[in-house]
């Protein structure tokens, strides 16, 4: 395993370390998010690098893309959470109710 690999993928990991265990606010859990897809993204783009070859060049771009819908639609979420139920705790949000 190269230094790169063991470097994208501990970044990965620790998003994904940081999503399941601090589950408090909503907003953190958008960051994790957040840097997965980030790490994604460069791990992508530096894939298509070594491959050296222009067809995959698009395809970071199409998950960057995908990567800001995901942001603008949690924030809209994150704006709604905290104008209905006063914060963003994640203990405070009940699905079975409307």
């Amino acid at each position: 395993m190269s230094l790169v690999h063991f470097t994208f993928s501990s970044a990965f990991l620790l998003a994904l370390t940081g999503l399941a265990l601090h589950r408090i606010h909503l907003l953190s859990a958008l960051l994790c998010l957040e840097g997965m897809m980030l790490t994604l993204f460069i791990a992508f783009s530096l894939w298509t690098l070594q491959q050296g070859s222009t067809s995959f060049s698009a395809s970071p771009m199409v998950l960057l893309a995908f990567s800001a819908c995901e942001a603008s639609a949690g924030l809209a979420l994150l704006v709604a959470t905290a104008r209905t139920h006063g914060s963003d705790h994640l203990k405070s949000l009940n699905l079975l109710q409307c």
